[in-house]
């Protein structure tokens, strides 16, 4: 699936949860996305979890 396709999926679904639920709702459901996405990655190897984790306690700088 390339990017135009994954960012109208992604919309699409953002917009569903708007209209059902709610701000709250949508925003619940941007973040289990986020959270899924980061998931994903990390099984992937897309991320390193050590760099990741190191970087957001200052140890390591992310460049």
């Amino acid at each position: 699936m390339n990017a135009t396709m994954t960012g109208a999926a992604t919309g699409a679904v953002l917009a569903f949860a708007a209209l059902v639920f709610g701000f709250w709702g949508f925003l619940l459901v941007a973040v289990f996305m986020a959270l899924g996405a980061l998931v994903g990655g990390l099984v992937s190897g897309r991320f390193d979890a050590r760099a990741l984790v190191g970087a957001f306690t200052g140890r390591r700088t992310s460049s």
